[in-house]
C-alpha cells in the first residue's frame, strides 16, 4: 500500500500542469534511513516562490491534501516532528530551500516496529509550506528502512571530544569540563568518538581558537555538508593544527585521533578551544540534484552531514594547577577561571569559566567592583558554562579591582545556587 502511495506521489507531481510553475519539488524524493538509530539526510526543495516552510512531521501513511497541494500525513499515523534544536535548514540557491533532516532514533524505531507488525518498511517525512496568496503545499519524502551498511546515507549521528586514550565509552563521564595546564606543560592526547551511518570518507581539520580570537558562532561549528552550497567555505576559520582524511567502512563507530601534541598551543595564558571541522564528502546516498527541482545547477554532496554543531574541547594555559589536579572540585558548583586573586593583562580578553550545576536552567554571571557596585551581569543558558567579557569591561573596571560569581537559576528564574566570589584584577598598561 505504501509503495503504491509513493508511486502516486511521483506521478501526480509530474501530471499536474496547472501547478507546474507553483508546485514545490524536492530532491531526493526517496531516501534510505537506518532502522535502529539516527540518520541525517540532505534534501533540497525548489520552486518556493513566496512560500515559506513551517512544520514537519513523520508518519506511516499519507493522504491527498486537497484542497491544498500534495500529500499530508494521515490522521492517526504520525510518529513525531523534527526537533527544533536539530532544524538547521534555511533558504538557498534559486528559490530553493536546504533541509538537513535529522531522523531521531525514536522515529526510526517506531517505523521499524510498524514494519515488524506487518506494515511496509517505508514511512514519510512531510514538510508543509505556506503562502499568503495560495493554498498550503505538503511535500512528502519517502523514507525506506535499511541496515547500517553502504546503502545508508553517510551521516554523523553523534560526536564527543575528549582528552586521553579511547575507553570505548563517551568521554564526558571522565574528562574534566575544563583542562588546566601550566605554560609549556604537556597536554594529553585528544580524540573524537564518532557514531555514524553508512560508509564514506571522513575528512577535515583540527583548529584551535587562541586567547584573543573571536569566538565561533554556532553555525561555524556545523559540518560543511550541513550548509547550503553557497554558504560552504564561508564559516569562520581559526588556526589549523592538524588534518585528517580517512575512510569509514560500515560499522557505525570510529575513534578519530586528534592533532599531535607538538601542534597544540600550550604557552600563551588563557582559554583555548579545540575545534573539529568536518568537510563535505561525496556520497551517492546523501546528495541533492539542484537542477531537478529548479534551485540551481549541479549536485550538492551531503556526505558527513549532521543536524547539530560539533562540540568544542576547552583547555586553559596557566591556572596554577596541573592537568591531573584540574578535575578537583568538578563535582561542585564553583568558579574555575580566572583564579581567585588572579591579575590579568588589560589588553587581552577576559574569559570566565565555571562548573556545572545539574539542576540549573540558566546561569547569571555577576561582576562587581570591590565595593559591591554592579559592573556587568550576563544571563546564559545552562549548556553555556563560559563567557567572554566585552571589551568595555576594562573601561568600567575603575582601578581594575573586581570580583565575580555565578548564580544558578531554575526555569522560573528563582535562585537555586551560587558560587563563591572570586577576586580579579585587570592590570593597567599591559
Amino acid at each position: 500500500m505504501k509503495k503504491a502511495i509513493a508511486t502516486i506521489i511521483f506521478l501526480l507531481c509530474s501530471l499536474r500542469p496547472c501547478f507546474a510553475q507553483q508546485e514545490i519539488k524536492v530532491n531526493p524524493a526517496s531516501v534510505n534511513v537506518y532502522s535502529q538509530g539516527a540518520t541525517t539526510v540532505f534534501l533540497t526543495y525548489g520552486n518556493l516562490g513566496d512560500y515559506r516552510p513551517v512544520e514537519t512531521a513523520w508518519c506511516g501513511e499519507v493522504t491527498p491534501a486537497s484542497p491544498d497541494i500534495g500529500f499530508r500525513c494521515a490522521p492517526g499515523t504520525i510518529y513525531g516532528a523534527l526537533p527544533k534544536r536539530f532544524d538547521v535548514s534555511r533558504r538557498s540557491g534559486t528559490g530553493g530551500y536546504t533541509d538537513i533532516v535529522s531522523v531521531p532514533t525514536a522515529i526510526a524505531r517506531k517505523a521499524y516496529q510498524a514494519a515488524a507488525a506487518g506494515q511496509a518498511s517505508e514511512f514519510f517525512y512531510v514538510r508543509r509550506f505556506v503562502s499568503a496568496g495560495g493554498p498550503d503545499q505538503f511535500v512528502a519524502v519517502t523514507m525506506r528502512l535499511t541496515g547500517n551498511g553502504a546503502a545508508a546515507p553517510f551521516s554523523l549521528a553523534d560526536v564527543q571530544l575528549g582528552f586521553g586514550a579511547s575507553t570505548g565509552a563517551s568521554p564526558t563521564g571522565s574528562d574534566p569540563l575544563v583542562l588546566f595546564v601550566e605554560p609549556g606543560g604537556k597536554i594529553p592526547p585528544i580524540r573524537a568518538e564518532i557514531k555514524y551511518t553508512g560508509a564514506g570518507r571522513l575528512k577535515g581539520r583540527w583548529e584551535v581558537v587562541r586567547p584573543g580570537d573571536p569566538m565561533p558562532e554556532p553555525r561555524d561549528l556545523l559540518t560543511e555538508a550541513s550548509l547550503p552550497i553557497e554558504e560552504r567555505g564561508t564559516q569562520a576559520r581559526f588556526t589549523q593544527i592538524g588534518r585528517f582524511n580517512v575512510f569509514l567502512p560500515p560499522g557505525g563507530r570510529f575513534t578519530l585521533p586528534g592533532p599531535t601534541a607538538s601542534q597544540v598551543p600550550n604557552k600563551i595564558p588563557g582559554q583555548h578551544l579545540i575545534l573539529l571541522r568536518i568537510e563535505a564528502s561525496d556520497d551517492g546516498e546523501n546528495s541533492s540534484d539542484l537542477s531537478l527541482v529548479g534551485a540551481g545547477a549541479g549536485v550538492v554532496s551531503g556526505g558527513a552531514a549532521a543536524g547539530f554543531p560539533m562540540p568544542v574541547l576547552r583547555y586553559v594555559v596557566g591556572g596554577g594547577e596541573s592537568a591531573r589536579s584540574a578535575t578537583r572540585g568538578a563535582d561542585q558548583f564553583s568558579p574555575l577561571l580566572p583564579r581567585d586573586g588572579a591579575t590579568l593583562p588589560s589588553n587581552r580578553p577576559v574569559d570566565f569559566v565555571w562548573n556545572e550545576m545539574p539542576q540549573a536552567v540558566f546561569y547569571r554571571l555577576e561582576i562587581e567592583d570591590q565595593s559591591g557596585k554592579p559592573i556587568l551581569s550576563a544571563l546564559l543558558k545552562s549548556n553555556e558554562r563560559s563567557y567572554r567579557a566585552p571589551s568595555w569591561l576594562k573601561s568600567k573596571a575603575g582601578n581594575g579591582d573586581l570580583r565575580w560569581r555565578v548564580v544558578a537559576l531554575d526555569g522560573a528564574g528563582a535562585q537555586i545556587g551560587e558560587t563563591a566570589r572570586y577576586d580579579l584584577r585587570l592590570a593597567t598598561g599591559q
